[in-house]
């Protein structure tokens, strides 16, 4: 099989970064945090959106109907799969429960719940503000959060779970930062209307400022510990390869069957990110920013999905009919849909999203194993399966 430069570059960046940097943290390697705070889309969002719609009245999405959540939880939680998230796993590797929504938590009033995390993640949400999109004619159906709208809401809950200017620095020092995945919605709600590749690759620098910028408000904070993870593939979900199904081979990559042309704009988002991730370090020596390397960790699950349990890797477990099990009148969560039997086989969930089995082979590649730069096991190496 022949291997491209440009991956074997990546590649020889990778493992000279995971040899260097574990030589600069600067937290103890005792994992000591005291609580998770995590932004994000709905690869994080553990029920913040079905709040919202719960609060305003507003019909909910398919993805709060059966069969969602129906591996772990048997209902649905407001998590857009048949089961945990990645969050939920890195939660528990580190001795947490579950890192409750930010809305439901404001509106119970639960102040112990708090102290130990928060989650601002929200399903459907952009990294740029949703009126920059708007102005280029693209709509949000679901939700009209932002990753800023997430900083702020973080500002204005401080109050919930500390008690003075102090108490608040302290305990966020303490704190661990997930700062995404985000970014996805940007780029592939952007395509669904109609934009090209070239279009869109235009503002992909604004959204790596905005996650960037977060961290850096985050650090001004007194934040001292964040994980930055880069995108999932998306040219692998059975949304993107229907809507730009092709009859020439060459669209796609032969070793995973997913769309190049997609492939590459990420490539592109993700080399960004490390970029300034790295420009963070310089600027900041005493914080641990980690890059947390979704977009390999589940690529892996593609090229060798016999290896780690799946089959039919790019077909949606639960969806509509179609070559890849998507159907835009027959969504995963409503009547006319479908699911699998074993979701477990399944990589891909729905029509973007993952099984609660791929979530977890993401999660122990990224926090157990060596994709991420420096590695989380370096800083955090009592983190459990």
């Amino acid at each position: 099989m022949a291997i491209s430069s440009g991956y074997f570059s990546y590649t020889i960046f990778f493992l000279i970064l995971q040899l260097l940097l574990p030589t600069i943290l600067y937290a103890s390697n005792d994992c000591r945090y005291t609580s998770i705070i995590a932004f994000g889309n709905s690869i994080t969002d553990t029920g913040n959106l079905k709040n919202i719609d719960s609060v305003f009245n507003i019909t909910p999405p398919q993805y709060f109907f059966p069969p969602y959540g129906e591996t772990f939880f048997h209902k649905p939680t407001g998590r857009c799969s048949d089961g945990r998230l990645i969050i939920d796993f890195f939660a528990k590797g580190l001795g947490f429960p579950f890192i409750p929504p930010y809305v439901g938590s404001k509106e119970n009033g639960n102040k112990t719940e708090l102290e130990q995390g928060v989650n601002y993640a929200v399903v459907g949400a952009y990294a740029l503000n949703t009126s920059f999109h708007e102005a280029r004619g693209v709509f949000n159906s679901l939700t009209n959060v932002s990753l800023g709208d997430e900083l702020e809401w973080f500002k204005r809950s401080l109050s919930s779970f500390c008690t003075s200017s102090s108490d608040c620095k302290q305990k966020i020092r303490h704190s661990l930062f997930l700062v995404g995945e985000i970014g996805g919605n940007d780029y592939s709600m952007e395509l669904v209307a109609g934009k090209s590749i070239k279009q869109v690759k235009s503002f992909v620098p604004l959204v790596i400022d905005k996650i960037t910028t977060t961290v850096k408000k985050l650090i001004e904070l007194g934040g001292k510990i964040f994980v930055v993870p880069n995108l999932l593939p998306i040219e692998c979900t059975p949304l993107a390869l229907t809507l730009f199904k092709s009859s020439d081979a060459r669209m796609y990559d032969n070793t995973t069957g997913c769309l190049i042309s997609i492939k590459k704009l990420e490539e592109y988002h993700n080399q960004l990110l490390q970029r300034e991730l790295h420009k963070i370090r310089k600027n900041y020596p005493k914080v641990n920013v980690i890059y947390a390397d979704y977009y390999n960790a589940a690529l892996q699950l593609y090229r060798s999905p016999k290896q780690f349990g799946f089959v039919q890797p790019l077909r949606a477990c639960c969806g509509g009919g179609g070559p890849y099990n998507y159907n835009p009148s027959a969504l995963c969560g409503e009547r006319s849909s479908t699911v699998c039997a074993h979701p477990n086989t399944f990589v891909n969930w729905d029509e973007i999203h993952l099984t609660e089995a791929a979530y977890r082979m993401i999660y122990r590649s990224v926090f157990q194993g060596s994709y991420s730069i420096p590695r989380f096991s370096s800083l955090c190496p009592a983190i459990t399966s």
